[in-house]
Formats: C-alpha cells, sequence, structure tokens
C-alpha cells in the first residue's frame, strides 16, 4: 500500500511535458527582452536592504522594504533611469510612537490606490506582530492592526477590499521552546476620500490539529516535523496569492510543501493542497548535487525533491486559475540546534557529533561517517544500505544534502525498512499547477541549472555573497526565489529570480502546459568578490567597497505599460545581498 501510494505522489507531481533542452530553449525566437534601466543603491550589503518591492501608480514612487532596519525606502520612479530616494519610512518608530512597542524587521509591503500596507514582525519575533498603513499622497501613518507572530507576507486582493497577510510564527531559535501557530489574517478595507476603516479576521489552523474536527481532512503526504508541534503549529504561512476575481488566496506553507486554499468571502480555510515529489530519476528533472567536483555535471539521482515553494503567483487563462511557483526550498535546522541529542532523535533529526547539535539537513557522505553521524536509538537510524557499495542506488551523489526527518517519513517506497529515496530541498525550477484539479501541469525541470551551466561553465551554482563555484550545488542550486507574472501584446510571462546564482529567467506561460523559455538575464559581474565588502560603519553596517553587481533577488514587482512611469512595462527587483533596487524596461518585438 506504502509503494503505491507514493509511487502515485510521484507520478501526479512529476513534469509533465518535457522541459526543452538548452539548445531548444536558447533558439526560442524571443517575444519580449528585459533591457536595464537605472538603479538605486542603498550601499548597504548583506543586510536585507533592499528585499520586497512594490509601485504606487498614483504618486509614481516605488517602496522597498529595507527589513534589518524596519524602514521603508521610498524611491522617486517617474524616472526609471534614474530613481531617487524621497524618504525612509521609519516603520519601528510609528510602532513605538502609537503602540509603545518595540518592533522589529519589516516583512514585506503592497500598496493599492494609493494605500500602503507594511508587515512588520514584534522584536521578539514569537510575539504578535503589525499590519501598518500609510498614505501614499503624503506618506503619513494612518493605523496598524496587531497580527499574529512574524507577518511574514502580505497582498491586497485585486479589487482593494481586503488584505491577506501569511502569519509564518517561527518557533524560537534553538529548541523550540516557544512555538507559536501559523495564521492567516484577512483585513477587510474601506478606502475612501483618504480615509481607512478595516476590521480584522484571524484564520488558524487549530481545527486540523490531532483529535480536532478536520484533522481528517488532512492529505497523508502533508510535511510535518516540527518538533513536538501540533499541526497548527507546524504549519508556516509563507507567502499569499490571489486569484484575479478576488475570491480565492493561495497560501504557501513553505516548510510542508503545500498550499492552503481560502474562500476569501467565507473567510475559511478550504483545503490544504500537497504539492507532492520531484523524480530526480526521471528524464528532464536531472541535478548537480555535487559541489567539490567543480563540474557543471547534472545527473539523474535517486533523490526527492520537496518543491516547498516560496513565491507564488496566480494567472488566468482560458478561464482556468493557475499557480505558479518557485520552488526554492527550506528546512528547519535553524530551530532545533540547542535539543539534546535524545530530544533531537525523539523529533527524528540527528545530532551531529562534530558540530555537537541536532540538525535536520545533512550530507549523505556525513551519514556514512561515524564521527558524523551516529544514533543512540535504532528506531532514529536511517538504514542507508541501498545507498552504500553494493545497493541498488549506490552511485547517488555523495554531497547531496537532504532532509533527515523528512526521509525516514517518505523515503522508504516499498516497506521493507530501507530508505530508497533521499528528500531533498526544493524543486530548483518553477512550477505550474492547475490548482481546480489539484495537479501539476509544467515544471521547468532542470532548465535553470541547464541554462546557467551554460553561461557559466563550471563557475555556475554559486552563492551570492561571495566567489565560490558550485557552492550550493549539494544544497538548493540556483535557488529560485522571486517570482511574478505579467501580461504584454495578449501573451502572459513568469519571471522567476534565482536568489543564489543571481539573475532573472523568463518564460512565456500563455500555453501553460506548453511553457517556453525566452530569456536569462543576470548581470552579476563574475570577476569581483561579494565578500570583499568588509568595512562597517559606525552603527555595525557592512557598506559597500566593491561592486558585484545586483545580488540575492528577493521580490518583483511588475507594472503594465498603463501603469508604467516610462510608457513600457517594468520589472522593478528588489537584490537582498547587494542592497539595490533594479529597474528593467520590458522590451518587445512587435
Amino acid at each position: 500500500m506504502k509503494l503505491n501510494l507514493l509511487t502515485s505522489i510521484i507520478l501526479s507531481s512529476t513534469l509533465i511535458g518535457c522541459a526543452n533542452t538548452p539548445s531548444q530553449l536558447t533558439n526560442n525566437q524571443h517575444s519580449i527582452k528585459l533591457q536595464e534601466a537605472g538603479r538605486y543603491q542603498s550601499n548597504i550589503f548583506d543586510q536585507s536592504a533592499a528585499e520586497i518591492v512594490t509601485f504606487d501608480k498614483l504618486t509614481q514612487q516605488t517602496f522597498v522594504v529595507n527589513a534589518q532596519s524596519g524602514q521603508i525606502d521610498v524611491i522617486d520612479s517617474h524616472n526609471i533611469d534614474a530613481p531617487t530616494l524621497v524618504k525612509h519610512l521609519d516603520i519601528k518608530a510609528d510602532i513605538k510612537q502609537h503602540f509603545n512597542a518595540q518592533a522589529g524587521a519589516a516583512n514585506s509591503v503592497d500598496v493599492y490606490n494609493g494605500l500602503l500596507a507594511v508587515a512588520i514582525e514584534a522584536k521578539t519575533k514569537t510575539d504578535a506582530g503589525w499590519v501598518a498603513f500609510y498614505n501614499t499622497q503624503d506618506l503619513s501613518f494612518i493605523s496598524a492592526h496587531y497580527v499574529g507572530a512574524l507577518p511574514d507576507m502580505l497582498s491586497f486582493t485585486p479589487n482593494g477590499k481586503q488584505l491577506v497577510v501569511a502569519i509564518e510564527a517561527e518557533p524560537s531559535e534553538g529548541n523550540y521552546a516557544i512555538d507559536p501557530e501559523g495564521e492567516i489574517a484577512i483585513i477587510d478595507i474601506k478606502w475612501e476620500n483618504q480615509t481607512l476603516s478595516s476590521k480584522l479576521t484571524r484564520l488558524t489552523f487549530t481545527d486540523f490539529n490531532q483529535g480536532a474536527a478536520r484533522h481528517h481532512e488532512l492529505p497523508p503526504n502533508l510535511l510535518l516535523n516540527g518538533y513536538q508541534a501540533s499541526i497548527a503549529q507546524d504549519i508556516e504561512p509563507e507567502y499569499i496569492a490571489i486569484n484575479q476575481d478576488s475570491s480565492k488566496a493561495y497560501v504557501a506553507l513553505q516548510e510542508n510543501n503545500a498550499i492552503a486554499i481560502v474562500d476569501l468571502a467565507t473567510k475559511s480555510i478550504q483545503r490544504i493542497m500537497p504539492l507532492g515529489f520531484k523524480d530526480h530519476l526521471a528524464a528532464g528533472n536531472e541535478i548537480d548535487g555535487n559541489d567539490k567536483d567543480k563540474k557543471a555535471l547534472l545527473n539523474k539521482e535517486a533523490l526527492l525533491g520537496m518543491y516547498q515553494p516560496d513565491t507564488i503567483a496566480t494567472v488566468k487563462l482560458n478561464n482556468i486559475d493557475y499557480l505558479i511557483t518557485a520552488n526554492e526550498g527550506d528546512d528547519r535546522s535553524d530551530w532545533i540546534s540547542d535539543l539534546s541529542q535524545a530530544e533531537c532523535e525523539a523529533g527524528h533529526f540527528y545530532y551531529h557529533l562534530k558540530d555537537k547539535n541536532c540538525s535536520d539537513d545533512i550530507k549523505l557522505k556525513d551519514a556514512f561517517s561515524a564521527k558524523v553521524y551516529q544514533p543512540q536509538l535504532t528506531a532514529a537510524t536511517l538504514d542507508l544500505s541501498n545507498f552504500k557499495k553494493g545497493g541498488s542506488q549506490q552511485s547517488t551523489v555523495k554531497h547531496i544534502k537532504f532532509s533527515h526527518s523528512l526521509t525516514a517519513q517518505h523515503g522508504d517506497l516499498d516497506g521493507d525498512g530501507k530508505i530508497d529515496r533521499l528528500l531533498t530541498f526544493g524543486g530548483r525550477s518553477f512550477s505550474i499547477w492547475d490548482i481546480d484539479n489539484s495537479k501539476m501541469i509544467f515544471d521547468s525541470g532542470s532548465d535553470f541549472e541547464r541554462i546557467t551551466a551554460q553561461k557559466y561553465g563550471n563557475n555556475f551554482n554559486q552563492t551570492h555573497n561571495k566567489l565560490k563555484a558550485e557552492n550550493r550545488s549539494a544544497k538548493k542550486g540556483p535557488e529560485p526565489e522571486a517570482l511574478t507574472t505579467g501580461t504584454i501584446n495578449g501573451k502572459t510571462y513568469a519571471f522567476i529570480g534565482l536568489e543564489r546564482m543571481g539573475g532573472i529567467m523568463v518564460y512565456d506561460i500563455s500555453q501553460p502546459k506548453q511553457a517556453r523559455f525566452v530569456q536569462y538575464l543576470n548581470n552579476r559581474d563574475m570577476t569581483v568578490n561579494p565578500k570583499d565588502n568588509k568595512q562597517k560603519n559606525a552603527q555595525g553596517v557592512t557598506t559597500y567597497q566593491v561592486d558585484a553587481g545586483d545580488l540575492g533577488p528577493e521580490g518583483f514587482k511588475f507594472v503594465s505599460a498603463e501603469d508604467s512611469p516610462s510608457g513600457t512595462p517594468i520589472l522593478i527587483v528588489g537584490n537582498e545581498v547587494s542592497g539595490s533596487t533594479r529597474f528593467y524596461r520590458v522590451m518587445t518585438n512587435q
């Protein structure tokens, strides 16, 4: 039974229309082309100084999350070739003034018809955070709502009547001593004549807990591995996408590898849709999992990729709602490091004997080393004999990182006690899903690694804050994170940002089952090592000494030609490592 169930999971999530090969991809006739315009540089390096971006068509201003500062940078965008700073909105100061409370990092920003919304966490991130509202006309503070712990992302509905917020509710670091429940906040909005009235509704997942009314609705392959966590604590909403008619919100549950579907009229969670796994033994899904050979070499591997999307978006094509996902991947290792070995193994994690801490992500080669991996409990030990010399999967790359706890739950396909597949983080791709039928209809397969390998050779799979060839091959590869869509001349395009290697992938998704690669653009200067930005100012902030280009694309905003200050469609990109906000014209061949 277990074999049949997991086999169906793999098949349902494997690429249906095979991804194009690089030669086919690069020969595709370009219908649009990104062209660099201006750039606003915060001069802050690797401090999340340019994360999420949004654009206000009324004032022609771009709002950029300067995360760690608790501020929003307001950029005059009338001339996208020379964007300039107007002001820093000090959200922390406004929360202090109006709530007499300490705020932490700003996380997200969105705008509708001159109303700006900002998500900001509490200084102690497990405490309740806020959604603050501002008037874009005069940049004045209007009001704020307390919401749950760690409001991570927010989005207005297309009709502007609601604001939907993902409350991630991460646990306290080290031992899960405090673990808030993940939530979704819905704020009803009435914004007229620069006067705001609002009403907050908070949706929780407590009905899905063990013994609760909806527990039986949980899909069997929902990924759950929070330490001693209830279902509601385990679920961590990450990102919001809302359909065109403002009736549904889709919420990425990244660590759980699933999407929650919310009915915005009834303000209820309809269902949770698991995303399944990506079969890296299937043709077109090859990866490079070796970070030590200094070669761009993609192979079939006995791995199941957990899609675990960060950014998601929706499009309506031929009267069907599709969900687009950037399959970044994530793990829980940050939150379990302080557990004892007994506590660690009770959670199905493993205790790293050299580092003397609990972790979940482990390299296959370390799982074969008694100096690193030697569980005290037999029940907590993975049987990896299939991956050893003489085993059926002995050729599997030994440097790949995988999830110990989730491989224990889902990696034994035939129920014989031996692990058949390792569960790795992320899909190294973007996917298109027919959400009503819970079905993937397209995945870019191995495109991202093939295209970047074609461009950079052995220097591909770099990380974003230093030069080190193949630094990310054994982890999550190019790590697609940022994503948006736009319609130009009747065609719909997806723009996907590669957080680590850098750059933007452009695909024509007008025919979603046959999505086609259009362009890869990356202005990263591979002759400059970003880690040379070592000098800190009096406030302890690392400032720019060298410029290696735009690094770490984190947030995208597409602006139509109708709303654009340039008269052409534009793409605005926040780059969290370089601290830069880049503007691109989207040029057409028509």
